[in-house]
């Protein structure tokens, strides 16, 4: 049976500081993701071992935490990447991103209304969560979402392009209770590029996620 594994961070524990300081990044991947990714892998252990005994009595179970834990492997697994120490600023023309650019302003109106909405979302999830940039399909447009756990309030089909971790093991260590300080921090290591390139990606499979309104 296939398994997840955890993947490389694509910089070293001291990449993003002192936004992120080495300790909170190395606990965060080495212990954190981690531990969705043996989540994910024991949970399909045992569905695997219910379907061979015919025995559904935990599926439900079964069913959310797998949902969980692969959320959660998938959703950090972005957010290394949406990550870099020559980050920051807003994405520019200039800088080969303009396509994302414009649909930034298109769907929020502006840079600034976005990053606003994004920051909240982001800072006011309720108990552990995430602040999410998807692109949308059927309407073919960008989309803040809210997530509580790993899996609330998400549109179906929607694809993620950046995510902020506004789990307290994300931050608590350097912020301490401040979550909002910590959201405002992270638009300083934004990689563009990388967000830029998710979107593109998203796009160019639209018509095979979902069929046209």
């Amino acid at each position: 049976m296939p398994v997840y594994t955890l993947p490389e961070l694509p910089y070293d524990y001291a990449a993003l500081a002192p936004v992120i300081s080495p300790e909170i990044i190395e606990l965060h991947h080495d212990k954190h993701h981690a531990a969705y990714v043996k989540g994910a892998n024991d949970t399909l252990e045992q569905l695997a071992q219910a379907r061979d005994k015919e025995s559904w009595g935990a599926i439900n179970g079964l069913e959310k935490n797998l949902a969980f834990h692969l959320s959660g492997h998938i959703l950090h697994s972005i957010y290394w990447h949406n990550m870099t120490g020559d980050g920051g600023g807003e994405p520019l023309a200039a800088d080969g991103v303009g396509d994302l650019a414009d649909a930034i302003t298109e769907s929020f109106g502006s840079f600034g209304a976005f990053k606003a909405q994004l920051t909240k979302a982001s800072a006011t999830t309720q108990g552990s969560g995430w602040g999410v940039l998807a692109y949308e399909p059927l309407s073919d447009r960008l989309i803040v979402e809210q997530i509580y756990d790993h899996q609330g309030n998400v549109g179906q089909g929607s694809v993620p392009i950046l995510v902020f971790d506004a789990w307290e093991h994300a931050f608590y260590l350097q912020y301490k209770n401040q979550k909002v300080d910590f959201i405002e921090a992270m638009w300083h290591v934004v990689d563009w590029q990388d967000v830029a390139r998710r979107h593109e990606a998203a796009k160019s499979r639209a018509d095979v996620l979902l069929l046209a309104p």
